[in-house]
């Protein structure tokens, strides 16, 4: 997987203000980020929407192009962007890590799983 960028909006009446950036390599990255004690848990409270997007891979899938599809699934306030492939691993990574506890309460409540 390339570098997956993390990027913290603030909606603003004046428009759209990037509030922060943050470059991760891996998924594991990704996943210790949104974890309990992560650096998701120091994000602003005013934070209006969040883009994860994953680059394209390196090698095209020549025999599934439909992987490599660009597209966003959107879970909450968060927008993860990138080829269906990495999204549809990602979402089921998510959801597995919801439900033995391992997501900090601050991602739950982004993504609208947690009031």
């Amino acid at each position: 997987m390339k570098p997956i960028t993390i990027e913290f909006s603030l909606k603003t009446a004046a428009g759209d203000f990037k509030e922060d950036t943050v470059a991760l390599h891996t998924p594991e990255e990704l996943f210790q980020y949104v974890a309990p004690g992560g650096g998701c848990e120091s994000m602003p409270d005013d934070v209006d929407e969040i883009q994860i997007v994953m680059l394209s891979p390196e090698h095209p899938n020549t025999q599934n192009p439909i992987a490599d599809l660009r597209c966003t699934l959107e879970l909450g306030m968060v927008f993860i962007t990138g080829p269906l492939a990495e999204i549809l691993q990602t979402t089921e990574e998510i959801i597995d890590k919801a439900g033995r506890g391992e997501l900090s309460d601050s991602f739950l409540t982004v993504i609208g799983a947690k009031g």
